[in-house]
């Protein structure tokens, strides 16, 4: 795997004005600690620094210090401390380890693969470990542990005995510790989909407007439009509702109109 360097200094003060003064200067107080070696106070430049982050993103990696002695040490990041109100870096711990001995370090779980319960099913995938605990030389260290859901369904779960051999790598957690997990999803969200689906069939609630296409009804007094001579005769066979009623005398003319001819 790739090594990264890191330049580092050696400080003589401590306490929290050593460590502000650093800080005003764009240095970050840090300590080197290790199995064979006493605990070193460093300064680091902090651009220099933030870079290297980037780099790694995440990744569980080696770094390689160089100090200004001209000495070198191979470490890993062990801890980075950081302002919760500014987010600057207030402190860096770097742990000193050997080639030909094994160290125990934290590695970040990186989920590939679509679960099935996921695609199909509607469930929801939450990840219970972040970073597990592993045991290995630095040379067989992992970038990352890789846990593959795609078959994981609804309601199942993949625990750390279940993950993928990796080699030369021993796994420090607990078998049955929960990595991953797919649920199903809140009850509120499948009634909201419920109540927002239609159902077929369902009679039209009084007042609501009329689906597309459907033709409303005319107005109660409306008046038919000139030419509407079919909807304002009777249908065919109605001849008793357009003949008066029997006995009923027929309407006399108006004044002054002339009767009409026989």
């Amino acid at each position: 795997m790739k090594t990264y360097q890191l330049t580092v200094t050696s400080r003589q003060g401590t306490g929290r004005s050593a460590s502000r003064r650093l800080r005003k200067a764009e240095k970050i107080p840090a300590i080197l600690y290790g199995k064979h070696t006493k605990p070193e106070n460093l300064a680091v430049a902090a651009p220099e620094f933030v870079k290297l982050l980037k780099e790694i993103s995440g990744r569980a990696t080696l770094i390689e210090l160089k100090r200004d002695a001209g000495a070198t040490a191979l470490s890993f990041l062990q801890e980075i401390q950081r302002d919760p109100i500014t987010d600057r870096y207030l402190h860096i711990d770097l742990h000193e380890v050997k080639e030909n001995e094994k160290m125990v370090i934290n590695v970040t779980t990186h989920i590939s693969g679509e679960a099935y319960g996921v695609k199909t099913e509607g469930g929801i995938l939450e990840t219970a470990a972040h970073r597990l605990r592993i045991r290995c030389l630095p040379k067989d260290l992992p970038a990352f542990i890789e846990v593959n859901v795609t078959d994981l369904k609804v309601g199942g779960a993949i625990h750390v005995g279940e993950l993928k051999a990796i080699p030369g790598v021993e796994f420090l957690d607990d078998k049955n510790q929960t990595v991953v997990l797919c649920v199903e999803p809140p009850a509120e969200e499948v009634a909201a989909v419920v109540a927002a689906a239609p159902v077929e069939g369902a009679a039209p609630v009084e007042g609501a407007a009329p689906a597309d296409g459907a033709a409303a009804p005319a107005a109660a007094g409306a008046a038919a439009k000139p030419g509407d001579a079919k909807a304002a005769a009777p249908a065919k066979g109605d001849a008793k509702a357009a003949a008066p009623a029997a006995g009923a005398k027929p309407a006399a003319p108006a004044k002054g109109a002339a009767p009409a001819k026989k």
